[in-house]
């Protein structure tokens, strides 16, 4: 059976995180699928044509066919399912559980790093203020958290590779990238990650000038 032709819609600067974490997920599966750039700025994701095909009007939107689905985790969860050959979430049932409340939690909580750490940092270089008390927080509960998930070092989350491990080290690197402290077994584990291929490749995808 042929695949549909898959699209993949992000943000035409690359900076989107949840983009990110869906790119990744598609290359790590090997689907072939064409990459298609909007421009946030200037509300190309509020057209009446995008709006046809994503609810929310936001980036990362996947389609397939007649099938178009957005929010980053739904997505990748649909990936999982639809094309099981080569997984990105644990197989254990708690185990996989355990990788979508990580994603879910970085993608509802610890607000003050995402105002204060935008990703321009991560992948533009850009260097920003001290952390106010607020971030500091949010920093702490990350690191606390981090090291918690992480006890005894591992290489990944829980035992293999999986798509949630992108997406913790996208939030440390927001501090790491900046020159804030972060304890060195956090930041090996972030740059671990950031070795990977898929992930390489979405890093030196070519970015326009700000």
């Amino acid at each position: 059976m042929n695949q549909p032709p898959l699209r993949l819609y992000v943000d035409s600067l690359y900076t989107s995180p949840y983009a990110m974490s869906v790119f990744v997920t598609l290359r790590e599966k090997g689907l072939a699928f064409d990459l298609v750039t909007l421009d946030l700025d200037a509300a190309q994701n509020q057209t009446a044509d995008f709006a046809r095909l994503s609810v929310t009007q936001r980036v990362p939107t996947l389609v397939e066919g007649d099938f178009a689905l957005s929010e980053s985790s739904a997505i990748t969860e649909y990936l999982d399912q639809a094309y099981p050959e080569t997984a990105v979430y644990p197989a254990d049932p708690k185990q996989r559980a355990r990788a979508r409340q990580v994603q879910a939690w970085l993608r509802s909580d610890l607000l003050p790093i995402r105002q204060e750490r935008s990703t321009l940092v991560v992948f533009y270089g850009q260097k920003m203020p001290p952390l106010s008390a607020d971030a500091q927080g949010a920093a702490r509960r990350l690191i606390s958290a981090a090291q918690a998930l992480l006890a005894g070092n591992p290489s990944y989350l829980f035992g293999e590779w999986c798509i949630a491990d992108v997406d913790l080290a996208v939030m440390l690197n927001r501090l790491i990238l900046n020159g804030d402290s972060v304890p060195t077994e956090l930041v090996a584990y972030a740059e671990r990650q950031w070795c990977r291929p898929s992930v390489q490749e979405w890093v030196n995808l070519r970015r326009p000038a700000l």
